[in-house]
């Protein structure tokens, strides 16, 4: 296969059939696709699960968004960061899993269902925010203007963009059925509520 930016353009497509979103934006990790939906919504404080992956607290704290845990949130494979529609689905990946209105965010990290290694994606439904997002994972560039030079114009963008080789090995993958099982993806994290988080510099 040879990769270009359509290898991109394809694998968003093959996980918008599989999953049901609109729209998928194709990250570097799960971790920064949360990153990028707090900082498009600044949804204000948060509730998140004090047992959960240590990055999402520390997510929060890095943007000076407050947060609190919820130690009644017996979560299994997705969680919303409530009351915002963002939700942490990194261990979650399954045929017709979109939520409506929902932004859900993926991960193809080391032991998650779609094992590619590296890499995430945000699920939608609004063509607006696809594009607000896509734009800022890629550094703030306006992908129809071709060379980047050309542009004049940018947002804040972050380089969180997707590998050619994982969206190729993602096709790879999940065409040939490679997916981990689901039960796989229950997995016990520590309490993130006993951390020394909030101490750490910003």
């Amino acid at each position: 296969m040879i990769l270009s930016f359509e290898t991109l353009t394809q694998f968003e497509r093959v996980i918008s059939e599989y999953t049901g979103a609109p729209y998928v934006v194709l990250t570097d990790s799960c971790t920064h696709a949360i990153e990028l939906c707090l900082r498009y919504k600044n949804p204000g404080p948060c509730f998140i699960p004090a047992h959960t992956y240590l990055s999402i607290p520390m997510t929060f704290h890095k943007l000076g968004i407050p947060y609190y845990y919820d130690a009644h949130n017996d979560w299994q494979y997705e969680y919303r960061l409530a009351p915002s529609n963002i939700w942490d689905s990194a261990r979650a990946f399954d045929h017709g899993m979109y939520r409506a209105d929902a932004l859900q965010c993926l991960s193809f990290g080391h032991s998650k269902r779609l094992e590619i290694g590296h890499g995430g994606a945000i699920l939608t439904n609004k063509q607006h925010e696809y594009t607000a997002l896509k734009q800022m994972a890629y550094d703030g560039r306006d992908l129809q203007i071709s060379p980047w030079q050309d542009q004049v114009n940018f947002c804040v963008g972050y380089h969180y963009n997707m590998r050619l080789e994982d969206a190729a090995r993602g096709m790879f993958l999940l065409a040939n059925g490679n997916l981990k099982n689901k039960e796989s993806q229950l997995v016990e994290y520590p309490d993130c509520s006993k951390l020394n988080i909030d101490k750490l510099p910003k």
